[in-house]
C-alpha cells in the first residue's frame, strides 16, 4: 500500500508576484490544469500559479504512480477565508485524484478554520457535497477508508482550538501557560485513548496539524493565526501507528524512527526565510504483513519548487567604479526563473555611484527582484585627542576643532 503524503500548499500566497500574462501561461508545463484553458489563467498573481503549478504536480505524481491514497496535512490556504476563485482551483485538483479512483485524505490545519467560531471550514465543503473518496478529518478521531489495496485506518489531529476543549469558566483564573499546557495534556489523552480503538491488523497512520517538540520552523512563525501547542514525540509514538505524517512546519524534517515520525514540509518557498528548505513530498510503503509500527517505509521527493537567491556583495574602500563590481559579481549567480534580493555592502560616500537601473537589466531573466538592501559602512574616524590637564574649555574645544578638521578659531587676542 502507497500513500502521497503532503501538506501546505497555502493557496493564495502572492508575494513576489504580478499579473500572469499570455507569455507567462506559455511557459506553464504541461502537467498544469490539464484540460483547463490557459486563458482561465490571464492575469492570476504569477505566484499563485507557482503554488498551483506545484500541487499539479503531486497530483500528476499521484496518478501517474497509482497511489493508494493521498494524504493532506492541513493548510489548504493562505486565508482563513479564501477567495471562491482559490477555493476552485483547490477543488479541480482534488477532483482529479478522485477522477482517477485515488481516496483523498484532507486533515483540517489553523489556515482552514474560519475567524469566527461556529462557521464552517474552508473543507467542510467537501462532506457536504458528499464528494465520493474525499475524506475529511475535522476531529480527533479514526476514519477507516478503503483503497484499491486494502483498507487503511488514519487517526485524526486536526487544528484544535482552545474553546473546542475549554469553556471560559474552565479557564477562569488561569494563565495562558496553564491552559496551554492543559490543552496539550488533553489531546496527548484523546490521541492515546483514541489509538486503543485501531486494528492491529490493519495498517494506520496518525495524521496531524500541530507542532512537535524538536521541530526546527521556517516562515511560519510569521503566518501563525494562533497560539501554537507543542505535544512531544512520544504522545505521536502510539504503539498502533505505522507512520505520523505530519503538517503546520514547513521545513521537511524527520523527528522519529519507530514509527517514523515525518513534516513533509510545504511544497512551495513562501518567503527567504525558506530560501535554503528543500521542498517535496513524502511517498509511504506499508506491508500490511508486517507488524503495527515497523511496517511502514518511505521517501521523500523533491519538486521544483520557485528558487529564492540572495546575492550578498561587499565593495570594497576606494572602488571607482562599484556598479561593475555588482554587475561582475552577479555573473557568478544563476538568477534566470529565480526570486532575487540583492544585500550590497559599501562605504557611504559610494552610495551615489550604485547604477540600480543598470543592475536591474542585468537581472531581467529574474522571476522578481526586491528592493535592494544597501548597508553602510561606518568610516574609520581619527581617534579623539584628550585635552592636556590644566586646559581650560576654550582650548579644550580649539583642539577638538582642529583635531576634526573642522572650523578656524581665530586666535584670542
Amino acid at each position: 500500500m502507497r500513500i502521497l503524503h503532503f501538506s501546505d500548499i497555502h493557496i493564495g500566497v502572492e508575494n513576489y508576484g504580478r499579473a500572469a500574462t499570455e507569455a507567462d501561461l506559455a511557459n506553464l508545463p504541461d502537467t498544469f490544469a490539464p484540460c483547463i484553458p490557459r486563458k482561465e489563467y490571464l492575469g492570476f498573481s504569477t505566484r499563485l500559479l507557482d503554488f498551483l503549478v506545484i500541487f499539479d504536480e503531486v497530483v500528476a505524481y499521484a496518478i501517474r504512480e497509482s497511489i493508494d491514497l493521498v494524504l493532506f496535512a492541513g493548510d489548504a490556504y493562505r486565508s482563513r477565508d479564501p477567495s471562491q476563485t482559490h477555493q476552485r482551483e483547490f477543488a479541480r485538483r482534488v477532483s482529479r485524484l478522485v477522477a482517477n479512483e485515488i481516496p483523498v485524505f484532507l486533515l483540517v490545519g489553523n489556515h482552514d478554520f474560519p475567524q469566527s467560531k461556529g462557521r464552517a471550514t474552508s473543507l467542510e465543503i467537501f462532506p457536504t457535497l458528499q464528494v465520493p473518496l474525499v475524506h475529511v478529518g475535522e476531529k480527533i478521531g479514526v476514519h477507516k477508508i478503503e483503497t484499491k489495496s486494502g483498507n487503511l485506518q488514519i487517526l485524526a489531529l486536526p487544528w484544535i482550538r482552545r474553546g473546542e476543549l475549554f469553556t471560559k469558566q474552565d479557564q477562569k483564573g488561569k494563565s495562558v501557560d496553564d491552559i496551554t499546557f492543559s490543552v496539550e495534556r488533553l489531546l496527548a489523552s484523546q490521541l492515546q485513548q483514541e489509538s486503543q480503538t485501531l486494528d492491529p491488523t490493519i495498517p494506520a497512520i496518525l495524521t496531524g496539524h500541530a507542532t512537535v517538540s524538536g521541530a526546527l520552523t521556517s516562515s511560519e512563525r510569521s503566518m501563525m493565526l494562533g497560539r501554537d501547542y507543542v505535544l512531544s514525540q512520544s504522545d505521536l509514538a502510539l504503539q498502533q501507528i505505522d507512520y505520523v505524517g505530519l503538517g503546520h512546519i514547513h521545513k521537511h524534517q524527520v523527528l522519529g524512527d519507530s514509527p517514523p515520525i515525518v513534516y513533509s514540509g510545504s511544497l512551495q518557498r513562501v518567503d527567504f526565510s525558506e530560501e535554503n528548505d528543500v521542498k517535496g513530498f513524502c511517498v509511504v510503503e506499508i506491508d500490511e504483513n508486517e507488524q503495527p509500527g515497523r511496517r511502514a517505509k518511505w521517501r521523500f521527493i523533491p519538486v521544483a519548487a520557485r528558487i529564492f537567491l540572495t546575492i550578498k556583495i561587499v565593495i570594497p574602500n576606494g572602488e571607482e567604479d562599484p556598479t561593475q563590481t555588482v554587475l561582475d559579481e552577479i555573473q557568478n549567480y544563476h538568477t534566470q526563473g529565480n526570486v532575487v534580493r540583492l544585500h550590497i555592502t559599501l562605504p557611504s560616500d559610494l552610495a551615489s555611484k550604485i547604477d540600480e537601473r543598470k543592475i536591474r537589466e542585468s537581472l531581467d531573466g529574474a522571476f522578481f527582484i526586491t528592493p535592494f538592501i544597501k548597508e553602510w559602512v561606518r568610516e574609520n574616524r581619527p581617534n579623539r585627542q584628550a585635552a592636556p590637564n590644566g586646559v581650560g574649555p576654550n582650548e579644550a574645544l580649539r583642539i577638538y576643532l582642529e583635531t576634526h578638521n573642522s572650523l578656524e578659531i581665530p586666535e584670542r587676542k
